[in-house]
């Protein structure tokens, strides 16, 4: 844990990161993106949501995908999939009060929507106002990670250092332009691997070089941060 006394940002994924995967927010956000393309194209559900998956392998989200092949608006779309219920999400003041004790500034960099960031906090009784700053899908010109254009961009429009700088994300993938601009990466994995589907093509070695830490309990990884820092 050496490696955190010297960080001074704390840069946060949201979705899956923040709260445990098991949640399945995602699959409320799934069956709307889902009914989405369906209404969009015509296609039935099945041919729909096949269609969403090739989006979201080519084009990194669906929602690029579709600016990119149906020219849609963009906010439109995020309106529709993020109208979810956020009760699953468990309530965690004890999360805000570990992230207020964590030394300089928090921030959040996310392919959601900053107002799905605020509400999915909120829904967890985490105050929004404890992160300078939230990165999201509008924020990166649309364009999602772990392209390295968006993070440059998510580095320069939050001064961020890098050399001094954390970031906690799900998906492995998206350390990387973490780790190559320099800051100490953790991957946060699922607590309960049965409750949760991904497509095949997601899955990384969370033994990749641009991992520095591996957890599936955040709460208890943050603790042990806060002991040293």
């Amino acid at each position: 844990m050496e490696n955190f006394k010297n960080i001074d940002t704390w840069v946060f994924d949201l979705d899956n990161t923040l709260y445990p995967r098991h949640c399945d927010l995602f699959s409320q956000i799934d069956v709307l993106m889902t009914g989405y393309v369906s209404d969009l194209t015509g296609l039935d559900r099945f041919e729909a949501r096949k269609l969403q998956k090739d989006l979201y392998r080519d084009y990194g989200t669906t929602l690029r995908g579709l600016m990119e092949t149906k020219n849609i608006d963009p906010q439109g779309f995020l309106d529709v999939v993020h109208a979810i219920d956020y009760s699953p999400l468990p309530k965690n003041p004890e999360l805000g009060e570990m992230l207020a004790k964590l030394p300089g500034r928090r921030l959040i960099y996310t392919n959601g929507s900053v107002k799905h960031a605020t509400d999915t906090l909120s829904a967890m009784d985490v105050d929004p106002n404890l992160f300078e700053g939230m990165f999201d899908i509008v924020a990166s010109d649309f364009e999602p990670k772990p392209k390295a254009e968006p993070f440059a961009k998510f580095l320069k429009d939050h001064n961020v250092t890098s050399k001094s700088s954390a970031m906690f994300e799900d998906l492995p993938r998206n350390l990387e332009p973490a780790k190559a601009n320099g800051m100490v990466t953790v991957l946060i994995t699922p607590q309960n691997a049965s409750a949760y589907k991904v497509e095949e093509w997601e899955h990384a070695e969370s033994t990749e070089h641009y991992i520095d830490h591996t957890t599936d309990n955040l709460d208890g990884f943050l603790k042990e941060i806060l002991r040293i820092v």
